[in-house]
């Protein structure tokens, strides 16, 4: 009886196994927003990771988080490393490709709560008085995060971030674009 129920255990580990191995080897996470605000203040509210802390969604989750800037204030080669509580964990995100007022391309380097290297990206597109902007994000998944994305939704999970993040850089970015007027 018990190498019975052992077989049976191996047998359910190998077709879950071979169930997660199956799973797509990549993830991407999109969302979108048009702002109603001049897109070269838009533009500048993604481009310089200073601003972040008034609009990103992660900056809520640990107001105590300890933030840390190298490289240029803005564009290809600045740097914002982070180290926070188990919300938004630690590491660290790098422009790496800067178009002005087009799009931006973000190398980002997680450690902690997992260690994964993802790229995010932000598209900006003008309509009208206000632009169109496209945050997304993706990366790899190895056999660990295969399994993690089959009993979690990570598309609504970092979506809703992304929502929150996007509305809260609309708010921003019209805020800066009053202040330019006066």
């Amino acid at each position: 009886m018990l190498s019975l129920i052992l077989i049976v255990l191996v047998v359910a580990v190998v077709v879950l196994l071979l169930v997660v191995s199956r799973q797509p080897d990549t993830f991407r996470v999109e969302r979108s927003r048009r702002i109603a605000a001049p897109l070269p203040v838009v533009f500048a509210q993604v481009n310089d990771y200073h601003l972040w802390q008034q609009w990103s969604p992660w900056a809520k989750l640990d107001p105590d988080m300890q933030v840390t800037y190298s490289g240029p204030s803005s564009g290809v080669g600045a740097t914002q490393s982070w180290v926070g509580n188990n919300q938004v964990g630690q590491g660290s995100s790098t422009i790496v490709e800067s178009r002005p007022d087009e799009f931006i391309r973000m190398q980002l380097r997680f450690l902690k709560p997992f260690q994964a290297n993802n790229e995010a990206t932000f598209t900006f597109v003008p309509d009208g008085e206000s632009v169109q902007v496209t945050w997304a994000m993706s990366g790899p998944k190895n056999l660990l995060m295969k399994g993690m994305h089959m009993v979690m939704d990570v598309d609504k999970l970092c979506g809703q971030a992304f929502e929150q993040g996007l509305a809260q850089l609309e708010v921003q970015a019209q805020q800066a674009a009053a202040r330019s007027v006066s």
